[in-house]
């Protein structure tokens, strides 16, 4: 249950996608990079380096400074998204992580393509469905299950895991895992693929992602008389 004082445009969503990540983080051994990493901080005082525990490596790139990018550590990859991948890095890793980044990124094909190219198997991301916008190099794009699982599919990626938080009144992110080898995952972290929220709607609107995050109290309220109007012919 998120408290009543807790920043629902922000900070609950990334906290929720931080329990997804370290459920499924600690399953890759292999290779990984986290993709526009900035500072590579989970927002609650950790380093997202420390969920993929059982990695063999870690790295990160980023982009213009400016854009929360370079940080100058020891490592890390200049990479622009928007542009063609560089060949050294085509298939480099074997789990390429990226949290909230292609929102900003206005050549999202582009940008969707190059993490898919620069994996030998998985992908792992997190993208808003609904937020205010924010970031001021620029905020593009809002996404659904639909278009992430689309996306996977034409870069020859299965999408073996997808969720969304469905918290009251807050911004919804969706989380997503795709794979070359879907079948190897499946029976590890795979769940059936659905863009319906668990609980139904209280306004009779279908129970879809987002369904809760829209306040729509004062409707719902109505509703009873609403159908009592119309079953008295009056509506």
């Amino acid at each position: 249950m998120a408290s009543p004082f807790e920043d629902k445009k922000s900070k609950l969503p990334r906290r929720w996608s931080n329990r997804e990540l370290s459920r499924i983080a600690p399953l890759f051994t292999g290779e990984v990079v986290n993709v526009s990493a900035w500072q590579d901080q989970d927002k609650e005082g950790g380093r997202y380096r420390d969920y993929f525990r059982s990695a063999r490596s870690y790295a990160l790139t980023n982009y213009e400074a400016d854009a929360r990018g370079l940080q100058g550590v020891e490592g890390e990859i200049f990479l622009d998204l928007e542009k063609p991948l560089p060949e050294e890095l085509h298939a480099r890793f074997d789990v390429v992580f990226n949290h909230t980044v292609l929102e900003h990124v206005f050549e999202v094909r582009t940008a969707f393509k190059n993490l898919c190219l620069m994996t030998r198997d998985v992908v792992v991301l997190v993208v808003p469905f609904l937020q205010p916008m924010h970031g001021h190099y620029g905020d593009y794009w809002r996404f659904t299950p639909l278009t992430l699982k689309r996306l996977f599919e034409q870069e020859g990626l299965g999408l073996v895991y997808s969720s969304f938080n469905s918290h009251r009144g807050a911004a919804v992110y969706l989380f997503a895992v795709g794979s070359r080898t879907p079948e190897k995952w499946q029976s590890k972290i795979g769940n059936p693929f659905t863009f319906e929220e668990p609980r139904p709607a209280a306004d009779d609107y279908p129970a879809f992602v987002g369904a809760h995050a829209l306040p729509n109290t004062a409707y719902a309220l109505s509703l009873p008389f609403r159908k009592l109007w119309r079953k008295l012919g009056r509506g």
